[in-house]
């Protein structure tokens, strides 16, 4: 009951101080909408008579890095609706139509390297999350979610909607029509919230806006416009059944690498269901589901990591409400779920609560993370397991109070269930204040988990303090919880400058602390960190993060280590799209031999596209640490990944990843280490995709792993077929 009431005092002692604090902007003026009766073609023509009457939007402001002045170039929006859609039509006018970057790319590749317009709709009328909706030159589709509680912009959610678009010698148009089935909103008269966005990259990234969008508020859906006049809307229910058939020929090397001795036949039949009973309501189920990953995970380096890394979720019955999962410590990660047999989920909103409960009979396989204070270990997960997520989510103005559940019950006994309530309150545009609650139930006695977290910005300073607590026997085996059994207390202070006039359009210098202990009083970490981080010309991002004195315990021992991080990242044409170099330069700690060495590593990206249907993307990262001036180790990751699209629908891939681990064996002493570690995956993947559900599917792969004689094996081949069809009603 303690620890309950620290997260209300907490709470409500800062959010005294932010009223203190506000920022006072005018609201967005409404937008009346009017419902057409003439017909609207989605083909990039904007002349249609449906768009006679449509409301427009001619007054865009520029955002970055202009501070809410005019436009530099004229954008305008058509809005209307009939009974089925919602209509959205853009006109993109530029001075110099030779200029437009206008690639070809996958759905969800549109950019901010390349001209695009994304529209934040707001169907809950909360104005703090929002579907967001691209579409490029080409009319290629980006779809995803923004929500403001945490700055996430997440796009791996896909939806249902129908785009064009078409280049003429003064412009672009694009044209959006988006079903009303794909959309949840609360009554059949509801107002809406939106934001229009055009990227225009040039000379600078260009950001041109519907409605302000201010430099002293944290948020960004929290500008956008309310839309009035919707009126009659419809609530009957909507019926997707995607069934598909895949097969893959398998070659494995069972007996040793190398040789493929064992072949076999994998032929699969599913399918997934989504309805819609109402209008704030889903229910998704699948069958069989196939999560077989099309494009594999891209690789990290892992040698010498203490916790476990994150990938994301890209399995499509997961992402329904994905949003309602996000709270302050990631308790739901659906990643966890490696191979279900079957699974049902209900999404809903009630006023302004919103929930969803899914369930999945999971046949197992992968690892569950073993959280420690120090370190994460893993544990096959070689069981049959039943599990369930719950979530729900009240709604107040531009706060929320929630709660959430998760529980897995395993076959033959066994179970890891977490429940716990959480919060954002956001009193004024400058303050931010979020909190959640967590207790745990496992086979080992539990812990409760607390972590509170306030954030406050202005328009040149912003400044926040955090604090979270894990028990050490909390666990969250449907979550990403790498690391328990410990106190972390945080926070940072900055300067934030706009320079006129200038090649740097944004500049923010800021300090940072954090200190972290064990549950017994140990300190487990504290450093402080230095750094700075700058916007400029072709979309330059700058960072430099000095950590001048870190203090890490590991095992029953303190080691000290300094070193500097940096990032640069520039846009500096239409043909090499991005360069990006990364990097770490100082001591470094070496977990197996416990010393503190040197450590350097490197990353760098580059993204060319010589013609507009092709993209060539390279990435290469290397690490080396040296102990007592010899080397220990060197990691290397390479990739490359290249594109060829015949359409917007229709695309060929081909990708070729390397990564291996040479380590200095006499640098290990009394320990047993591989000299040589390591693998390649190549495979080459013909798509076409009608929509994100009607996919056709044709592929090949090729895996080789490196043995410690610095060979590559082989170690399986594959060739696969996946077919899917969105039926709908």
């Amino acid at each position: 009951m303690r620890r309950l009431m620290a997260v209300v005092v907490f709470a409500t002692g800062f959010a005294a101080f932010g009223q203190t604090q506000s920022a006072s902007h005018p609201a967005p003026a409404p937008i009346n909408i009017h419902r057409t009766s003439a017909p609207i073609t989605i083909d990039g023509d904007l002349s249609d008579p449906g768009w006679k009457d449509a409301a427009r939007i001619d007054q865009w402001v520029e955002g970055s890095p202009g501070n809410n002045i005019p436009a530099k170039v004229k954008t305008i929006a058509y809005l209307t609706y009939d009974d089925r859609y919602f209509y959205i039509g853009v006109r993109c006018e530029d001075p110099d139509a030779k200029k437009i970057r206008a690639p070809y790319v996958e759905r969800d590749a549109v950019l901010g390297t390349d001209d695009n317009i994304a529209v934040f709709l707001d169907t809950r009328g909360e104005r703090r999350t929002a579907l967001e909706l691209r579409v490029n030159p080409r009319g290629i589709q980006g779809d995803g979610f923004y929500d403001d509680s945490g700055g996430v912009e997440d796009f791996s959610p896909d939806y249902f909607y129908d785009t064009a678009a078409r280049i003429d010698e003064g412009g672009w148009n694009a044209e959006y029509r988006i079903p009303f089935t794909s959309l949840r909103y609360s009554s059949r008269n509801p107002t809406w919230n939106i934001l229009i966005w055009r990227n225009y990259p040039r000379d600078f990234r260009y950001a041109f806006y519907t409605s302000p969008v201010w430099r002293d508020v944290n948020c960004l859906v929290c500008n956008s416009a309310p839309i009035v006049g919707l009126t009659d809307l419809p609530e009957a229910g909507h019926l997707t059944v995607a069934p598909y058939v895949s097969s893959q020929h398998l070659e494995q090397a069972t007996e040793s690498l190398g040789n493929l001795n064992d072949r076999s036949l994998d032929n699969n039949v599913g399918a997934d269901l989504k309805w819609t009973p109402s209008a704030t309501a889903a229910i998704d189920a699948t069958i069989n589901p196939d999560f077989s990953q099309v494009e594999a995970d891209v690789p990290q380096i892992t040698v010498n990591q203490r916790f476990a890394v994150f990938f994301q979720e890209k399995r499509p019955f997961f992402l329904e409400g994905f949003d309602l999962f996000n709270t302050p410590l990631q308790v739901a990660y659906t990643r966890t779920i490696t191979s279900p047999r079957a699974g049902l989920r209900a999404t809903a909103r009630s006023g302004d609560t919103t929930y969803t409960v899914l369930a999945a009979d999971d046949r197992g396989g992968g690892l569950t993370i073993i959280p420690g204070s120090q370190s994460s270990d893993f544990a096959p997960e070689d069981f049959r397991s039943e599990n369930a997520i719950a979530r729900a989510r009240h709604e107040l103005g531009q706060s929320y109070v929630g709660a959430i559940l998760t529980d897995r019950e395993i076959s033959g006994g066994g179970h890891n269930r977490v429940i716990g309530p959480d919060f954002l309150w956001r009193p004024n545009q400058s303050n931010t204040v979020s909190g959640q609650l967590l207790y745990s139930d496992t086979q080992n006695p539990f812990r409760p988990e607390l972590s509170p977290a306030w954030n406050h910005l202005e328009l040149h300073r912003d400044f926040g303090l955090g604090f979270t607590q894990y028990g050490d026997n909390f666990r969250a085996d449907l979550g990403f919880i790498p690391q328990v059994g410990y106190r972390d207390l945080n926070g940072f202070y900055a300067l934030r400058f706009f320079p006129e006039h200038s090649k740097i359009a944004f500049l923010r210098t800021f300090a940072a602390y954090d200190h972290q202990t064990d549950m017994r009083g140990n300190t487990l970490f504290s450093g402080l960190n230095l750094g700075a981080f700058a916007i400029g010309v072709h979309n330059l991002n700058l960072q430099l993060n000095l950590h001048p004195d870190e203090h890490v315990l590991f095992g029953t021992q303190t080691y000290k280590q300094s070193y500097l991080n940096w990032f640069i990242q520039i846009d500096p044409s239409r043909r090499v799209t991005r360069l990006s170099l990364q990097g770490r330069a100082g001591e470094a700690i070496d977990f197996t031999n416990l010393v503190v060495g040197r450590s350097a590593s490197v990353g760098a990206t580059a993204t060319f596209r010589p013609v507009d249907r092709t993209t060539i993307e390279f990435d290469s990262n290397h690490e080396v640490q040296r102990n007592r001036g010899a080397n220990v180790y060197s990691a290397q990751v390479e990739r490359m990944r290249a594109l060829y699209s015949f359409s917007a629908s229709s695309i060929l891939r081909l990708i070729a990843q390397y990564d291996d681990v040479n380590r200095h064996i006499e640098q290990y002493p009394g320990i047993r280490v591989p000299q040589h570690s390591g693998d390649f995956l190549g495979s080459l993947l013909y798509s076409y995709k009608l929509n994100w559900q009607t996919v056709l599917y044709l592929g090949y792969g090729d895996e080789r792993v490196l043995t410690d004689q610095n060979d590559l094996l082989k170690q399986d081949r594959s060739i696969f077929f996946k077919v899917s069809y969105a039926i709908q009603r």
